[in-house]
């Protein structure tokens, strides 16, 4: 299954794209956000040029685990998407301290301030989606299920 992983952000939506076999999460860019409409048309083109089956959404719990503002607009993005693309999986996925491990892996990579304003949103995007890949792939392992 291929998933499309998505930051959302009030002003940059961060996308990235994991391969036909669902191991690893690549960034393939960011949406400009321009309204509802625009964002959702935009996401539609990401789905049909990776033939994607699913939304892996960044879900920003507070750091205690309750469910603030953030998370509750990613919510309400998740249950848009549900209604826009109908029988595609849409997963929230726990996010906290994504996009400071973004900035630090942009900064330990000497990449420039500026530059690093234009990555860091398809990073988190990437990270997001890994994170649910590998634990996804944890769990089907045979040493987590049991069978060998």
């Amino acid at each position: 299954m291929r998933f499309l992983g998505l930051d959302l952000g009030d002003k940059i939506i961060g996308v990235a794209v994991s391969d036909q076999l669902g191991i690893t999460a690549q960034g393939v860019g960011i949406i400009r956000r321009a309204g509802l409409e625009h964002d959702l048309e935009k996401l539609s083109g990401y789905m049909k040029e990776y033939a994607a089956d699913g939304f892996v959404i960044g879900y920003p719990k507070n750091m205690n685990g309750t469910i603030g503002e953030r998370a509750l607009l990613s919510g309400q993005f998740a249950a848009l998407l549900q209604e826009r693309f109908a029988g595609k999986e849409v997963i929230l996925w726990d996010e906290r301290l994504t996009t400071a491990a973004a900035q630090k892996v942009l900064i330990e990579a000497d990449v420039r301030r500026r530059k690093r304003k234009t990555l860091v949103d398809k990073l988190a995007a990437v990270l997001i989606l890994q994170g649910y890949l590998d634990n996804r792939g944890m769990k089907n392992s045979a040493y987590f299920t049991g069978k060998q």
